[in-house]
This record gives C-alpha cells, sequence and structure tokens, in this order.
C-alpha cells in the first residue's frame, strides 16, 4: 500500500509540473525596438534584409530572438502581432513585411520627400508550434529608429487552440 501511495504522489507531481509547464507557455508576449543604443538609419540595401529588434523590452516565454529577428511560436494558437515603422524624408521608402514561415502576409509603406512618417499594420495569425514570424524590410527601403524607439515590433498569444 505504501508503494501505491508512492506511486500516485508520483503521478500527481508529474501532472502538476505539466500543467505549469503548460500555463507557463500560455504566457507569451514580446515587445521590441529596433535599434539597442544611438539613433540611425538602417538601410537601403539592394535586397531584403530580415530586420533584427535589439531593444527587448519585453519577452516573455523567450519565444522572440534578439540575434535572429525571429519568433518561433512554442504552443499552436493565435497570436496577435503589430509593428511601426518610420522615417525621414527620402528618396528611399520605408516599407516592411510581416512574414510567417517566408510567406508574406502584411505590409506597411509610406514615401514622402520631406518630413518625418510612419506607417503601421497588425494581423491575427493562427500558428502552429515551430511557426516562424518576422519583419522583413523592402529593398531599397529604409528605416530610422533612435532612442525614443519608434520603430517597434511586438506580439502576444492570444488564447491556444
Amino acid at each position: 500500500q505504501a508503494a501505491e501511495l508512492a506511486s500516485v504522489k508520483v503521478n500527481a507531481e508529474n501532472q502538476v509540473e505539466a500543467l505549469k509547464i503548460q500555463g507557463e507557455a500560455k504566457q507569451l508576449a514580446f515587445s521590441a525596438s529596433l535599434l539597442a543604443s544611438g539613433s540611425g538609419y538602417t538601410g537601403p540595401f539592394n535586397t531584403d534584409i530580415t530586420l533584427i529588434f535589439r531593444n527587448v523590452v519585453t519577452n516573455i516565454g523567450n519565444a522572440y530572438n534578439p540575434n535572429t529577428g525571429l519568433f518561433t511560436a512554442p504552443v499552436r494558437g493565435v497570436y496577435h502581432f503589430d509593428f511601426h515603422i518610420h522615417g525621414h524624408g527620402s528618396t528611399n521608402p520605408t516599407s516592411a513585411v510581416l512574414v510567417k514561415n517566408g510567406e508574406q502576409i502584411f505590409t506597411s509603406w509610406t514615401h514622402q520627400p520631406a518630413g518625418a512618417q510612419k506607417a503601421s499594420n497588425g494581423v491575427s495569425l493562427l500558428l502552429e508550434i515551430g511557426d516562424v514570424v518576422f519583419l522583413r524590410m523592402r529593398a531599397n527601403s529604409r528605416i530610422y529608429d533612435n532612442t525614443d524607439n519608434h520603430t517597434t515590433f511586438s506580439g502576444h498569444l492570444l488564447f491556444t487552440m
């Protein structure tokens, strides 16, 4: 009977631990701005590039990688992403694309010859475990950021499926 009780206790402890892990996986949110310090432009380049948001303000669940710029879904669910890009008047536009697993989902684009400009977009997506979401700057675009954190990328899990 003691062995049976010990077995029940171990099973209960394992179930509690599994529930803790599951609960932690449901707590996912990140927000980051483009530059970790200073100010300046990213681009223009003659090819599309992945934007790497280095100033991470929040990264609950560590699903956003500030070394690669990639968000990787750890659980199946619906996630919401927002992005805001900033520029100054130029011959180059300010443009970024939200990408899921290599597929363009939404674009944000602005262009004017003078003055500050900002463009934004957002989307809710059903992601599977391992799906990857990131922002890609379009070729010949340029994006500005400084310590005021104008250019940002954020996302969070709305609910699991």
